[in-house]
């Protein structure tokens, strides 16, 4: 399919593969997509900047990437940084179309149906969109689906009336009469309100007086506060609405000062905060934000799982938004039949943007449309066409992710030697391409079908999130691939025992499971120290694992818990210190006594094995992030062995041993190391199929007791 990219200071339109319709979404063959002119003017200026000054524009993103760099190390974060523009990032968030596949789960939606789709990363300017249930609506009769296509822009004005709460006969000022500041005129009007407005461009005030404002103020020619004060009899506006976009703070100082006692002020607009406290103290205003579409934006259990507010505690969530604009537009109450428009093909989509960063008038609605095509529903890209080097590993890598791309993909190109990318598979097309472009491999696509169907590929390498594992896993072994799947192996007992019982009296493809620690030069370095040991050991490990907010996806369906999902790591390491087999498992919890934290964010489990060693992992929340987040001691045949945050061993003993790195090695290269010799020359498995099931065994164990001894307190 085609879809708009921005790269480079650039827009281009190139062929990407079709996304994928999974669980609560449905796949939407798109006819009109609306291009949000400031927004998205803004982020094509933003691509052709220096790293170091995009990152003075936007500084929220600058944290984001700081903490990355701190689990991912900074080189490897500049490089997913430096990938992921190089490859073009998508752009749109607003569309119309036919839906043509539904995902499991969804029932308020048919083929067929007429819809319009909300949200940036998936109502993209592309031939077909993958849209959750609660950022879709069903387009009324009768309303045209260009029309339709401005959903987006329709909840964000109506959103930020919302907000303003405007009551019949209140006046009401806009700052801004761009799209977004004309929709919010017609809605406040629909309201009943008195309103005025204002805008830099006098055509955009005539055009909101032929749409029923009441009153225009053209900055140039009269000042914006004294005039609002002799249209409302000296009070000042009941309240003010900024739909306008600008670094400058003045334009809410004069909304500010426009408002009447303990009037208040909305902001829409992307407009600098600097804030006058005597312009808001002495009036007492009430100054508010408005948040995107409406209550649910930013909500992963409402838009990415389809769960609903109740309607009788959130009126209006921003599902109910969409709904309510299309009504309006449909019923005429809002009608932007009469906006000037220009309508481009979305080949052509590069010359839209080069007509709207011109000089000159520009149109007030840009729509983007997309003429049904011949062979466009392609899930698989062909990238290259070299053929395969005799002698390597082909690789399909099934997620791609921000792990995938910071850790397993540059070793992947390190060891080139050993394994070469035959494909990347991932949810969007966007996506898949861009991982694709970077490891140089052969096609990008978003049909799992496609690579387990594929006879050059010998391994599948799947990244994708926790609850998929088992069922990908399953899915690849029973095509008879070998498999590398990332912890945790599995979410539930019944799915390990699925695996289990795949391996039981057959040949068999390969299996392993990503416990990297154990492949870390400081553990590969002790178990050479501990390898003729008399005595049975004492291990303490240390896990200051950090704090994650409740809504994070690691503590819901898709990522089982902190034990299940990353503790398993250190089940499996103490297997491979002992090398035996368990015997008991024992687990003290802590519950705190607000909802800040999960059951299995603090706890203590102590693992007995066969040998007699005593396996001690202390994981907490509760700790600084700027600590160093892993630390363990083992203590046997009079010696110690120290190893501080995987960069540094210290051996004090009989035997005195030391290893040292300037960078955190946990032993993601080494064992993709050793699973490329394992499959090129033969010989065990990196790690034993028992072993992995051990551990995958002692984490559903301590969270069996974390459970149990929570709910016995």
């Amino acid at each position: 399919m085609k879809q708009v990219l921005v790269r480079g200071g650039d827009v281009v339109v190139e062929e990407i593969p079709v996304p994928s319709v999974g669980p609560g979404t449905i796949l939407v063959q798109v006819a009109y997509s609306c291009v949000s002119v400031g927004t998205e003017l803004t982020s094509v200026k933003l691509s052709g900047m220096p790293l170091y000054r995009r990152a003075l524009k936007q500084p929220h993103n600058v944290r984001r990437f700081l903490d990355v760099a701190r689990d991912q190390g900074l080189l490897r974060t500049v490089d997913i940084v430096r990938g992921r523009l190089a490859s073009g990032m998508p752009t749109g968030y607003s569309v119309s179309g036919t839906v043509i596949a539904v995902g499991d789960d969804v029932a308020a939606f048919a083929l067929g149906d007429r819809v319009a789709c909300a949200g940036a990363g998936i109502a993209n300017h592309a031939e077909y969109v993958s849209a959750p249930v609660n950022l879709a609506v069903k387009v009324p009769d009768g309303l045209d689906l260009d029309l339709a296509s401005t959903v987006t822009l329709g909840a964000i004005a109506l959103q930020g009336v919302r907000r303003a709460a405007p009551t019949l006969g209140e006046s009401v000022a806009v700052i801004g009469l761009g799209i977004l500041g004309q929709l919010t005129v017609q809605l406040l009007r629909a309201n009943g309100c008195h309103v005025i407005g204002t805008d830099v461009d006098p055509r955009r005030i005539e055009r909101a007086l032929s749409s029923g404002m009441d009153h225009g103020i053209d900055p140039a020619s009269d000042d914006f506060v004294d005039r609002v004060a002799r249209l409302t009899s000296g009070f000042g506006a009941d309240a003010v609405i900024i739909t306008a976009a600008t670094p400058s703070s003045d334009v809410v100082h004069q909304a500010l000062r426009a408002c009447r006692k303990k009037g208040r002020v909305v902001v829409v607009g992307d407009v600098g905060m600097q804030l006058n406290r005597a312009d808001l103290y002495e009036k007492e205003l009430d100054f508010l934000i408005s948040t995107s579409y409406g209550p649910g934006r930013y909500d992963p259990e409402f838009e990415d799982r389809g769960r609903d507010y109740p309607i009788g505690f959130v009126r209006w969530t921003e599902t109910r938004n969409f709904e309510e604009y299309l009504r309006l537009l449909a019923a005429g109450r809002v009608d932007i039949s009469g906006f000037e428009r220009a309508t481009y093909e979305i080949d052509d989509a590069p010359a839209a943007y080069a007509a709207l960063k011109g000089g000159g008038p520009k149109p007030l609605l840009v729509i983007l449309s997309y003429p049904p095509r011949e062979q466009d529903k392609k899930a698989v890209v062909i990238m290259r066409a070299a053929p395969a080097r005799p002698g390597r590993v082909r690789v399909a890598l099934i997620g791609a992710g921000n792990f995938a791309e910071a850790m397993h993909m540059p070793n992947l190109l390190k060891l080139r030697e050993q394994f070469e990318l035959r494909a990347v598979v991932a949810r969007t097309g966007t996506n898949a391409k861009s991982v694709s472009l970077r490891g140089g491999a052969s096609y990008a696509t978003t049909d799992i079908d496609a690579v387990l169907e594929d006879n050059d590929v010998d391994l599948v390498l799947i990244t994708t999130r926790h609850d998929t594992h088992a069922s990908l896993a399953l899915r690849a072994l029973r095509a008879g691939k070998n498999v590398f799947v990332e912890k945790p192996l599995a979410l539930l007992p019944t799915e390990l025992d699925e695996i289990a019982s795949f391996f039981e009296g057959r040949d068999h493809p390969l299996l392993m499971t990503g416990f990297n620690r154990r492949f870390s030069p400081a553990i590969s370095t002790a178990r050479r120290v501990l390898e003729n040991r008399a005595t049975p050991m004492i291990v303490t490990y240390r896990m200051n694992a950090g704090y994650l907010p409740p809504e994070h996806w690691v503590h819901g369906p898709e990522g089982g818990g902190r034990n299940i999902g990353e503790a398993c790591h250190i089940y499996d390491l103490f297997g491979a210190l002992t090398g035996g087999r368990v015997v008991d498992v024992q687990v003290r919890g802590i519950e705190t006594h607000t909802r800040q934290w999960s059951r299995n964010d603090n706890f203590v489990a102590t693992v007995g094995f066969d040998d007699g060693s005593v396996c001690t992992l202390a994981y907490t929340a509760l700790g600084a992030r700027d600590h160093p987040k892993e630390r363990m001691e083992i203590f046997t045949d009079g010696s110690v062995l120290t190893v501080d945050d995987y960069r540094a061993l210290m051996v004090v003993g009989a035997r005195r041993e030391r290893w040292g790195s300037r960078t955190i090695e946990k032993g993601h290269r080494e064992e993709l190391e050793a699973l490329g010799r394992c499959l090129r020359d033969g010989g065990p498995w990196p790690i034993s199929l028992e072993d992995q099931l051990q551990a995958m065994r002692i984490a559903f164990r301590v969270e069996e007791l974390i459970r149990s001894s929570v709910a016995t307190r």
